[in-house]
């Protein structure tokens, strides 16, 4: 071998060696602000408790807030693919954000786990949803649960106030399924804003029906104001609400208001109260405890788990992408994709995560338990 030749083959291994240490770019587009900041945040402070190598590969994140705002977020998931080079993104942290965040996604062939509930983030699977994974249970799951303690309660009609997005849409869709297979009948539809501050129309609505129950379909802080006032027209029948608001914000806003209030959560949010059987309680304390010995007793919410489950889908996958492509490839971003597909009875924070080419969110009843508001804090409904 001549001695250019020998040159050019010494730079093509180190060239290969420089690449093989190549870092991974993790970016995440999160509501850090804005209506839906009380899910973010947490969301947001657990990105800074993921690993920061995986496999030997050291992992970068960059962080940008899309302040609750759908535009922004497709603008940040942009941003972070074409100046950051990103392997995959996080986020975010809302249904409708994450809804249009797919088509970038999709179209850089950047494989995306939000943390947003919609099913209609991963179904129907098509070819721009084989990019997108999600953590959160999915609302037909969560509206099973619903129904069947409604059904258990003697709960006999219902009335629905919910988003007037694709949150509250896809609530209303998903519960009316569930509502038929149970028995139950809707006889009230309303919808809110996020930003909105007065419901009285909506609940005036809602009351004239006289419904045995009552199911807010929002998520974070919001959700607050169409129980509270509710309470302050008289309504004495059941409420319930979405794991949209499993976090100690709402408890704060909600207050005396939302007290004896029913919701389906992930087993994280009263993983203490668990019996030692469940299949989930070990690997969703030991979220509990890294959260709080970053940010204090008690401080930890569902929101941040579905973000800790996203980073433990992502670990999970990484090593097994690195054996087909280096980091910073498009062959290692589909085989990125491929792997996080392949995932098995990955234990996570709120269950254990199974994926397959037509399920992109992998939680079963596993996922899901019923909690009732009582003291301020959350009771386990077993």
């Amino acid at each position: 071998m001549s001695f250019k030749k020998k040159i050019l083959a010494l730079a093509s291994l180190l060239s290969l060696a420089a690449l093989a240490h190549a870092d991974i770019n993790v970016g995440v587009t999160l509501s850090a602000t804005g209506p839906a900041a009380s899910l973010g945040i947490p969301e947001k402070n657990t990105i800074a408790l993921m690993p920061k190598t995986i496999a030997g590969q050291k992992i970068n994140y960059v962080v940008l807030d899309d302040a609750s705002d759908t535009t922004a977020a497709v603008s940040n998931t942009r941003k972070l693919i074409a100046d950051s080079k990103v392997d995959v993104v996080l986020g975010s942290t809302v249904t409708p954000a994450s809804l249009a965040m797919i088509d970038v996604a999709s179209e850089a062939k950047v494989p995306m786990i939000s943390m947003a509930a919609s099913s209609r983030i991963v179904e129907p699977m098509d070819d721009k949803r084989k990019w997108v994974f999600k953590t959160p249970q999915n609302d037909i799951m969560m509206s099973l649960a619903i129904a069947e303690h409604m059904g258990k309660t003697g709960v006999k009609t219902v009335g629905f106030i919910g988003f007037s997005d694709a949150y509250g849409e896809g609530w209303y869709q998903e519960f009316s399924k569930a509502a038929g297979l149970k028995g139950l009948k809707i006889i009230a539809n309303e919808r809110f804003g996020r930003t909105d501050t007065s419901v009285t129309g909506q609940v005036l609505k809602l009351m004239s029906a006289k419904p045995d129950a009552i199911l807010v379909a929002g998520s974070g802080t919001p959700a607050a104001l169409p129980q509270k006032t509710l309470k302050e027209r008289g309504y004495t029948g059941k409420m319930y609400q979405t794991h949209g608001v499993a976090n100690a914000d709402f408890l704060r806003v909600g207050g005396k208001d939302v007290e004896g209030t029913f919701l389906p959560a992930g087993p994280v949010l009263v993983a203490e109260q668990l019996p030692q059987s469940n299949p989930v309680r070990k690997s969703a304390q030991t979220y509990i405890a890294a959260y709080e010995a970053a940010h204090g007793k008690g401080s930890v919410s569902t929101f941040g788990a579905h973000a800790w489950d996203a980073g433990l889908l992502m670990a999970a996958a990484v090593p097994v992408a690195l054996k087909t492509a280096q980091p910073g490839t498009p062959e290692f971003r589909a085989a990125l994709r491929d792997a996080l597909e392949k995932i098995h009875e990955l234990p996570g924070a709120h269950g254990i995560f199974t994926m397959s080419p037509t399920d992109h969110l992998g939680l079963d009843q596993r996922a899901r338990v019923m909690v009732k508001i009582e003291n301020g804090t959350w009771k386990f409904q077993p």
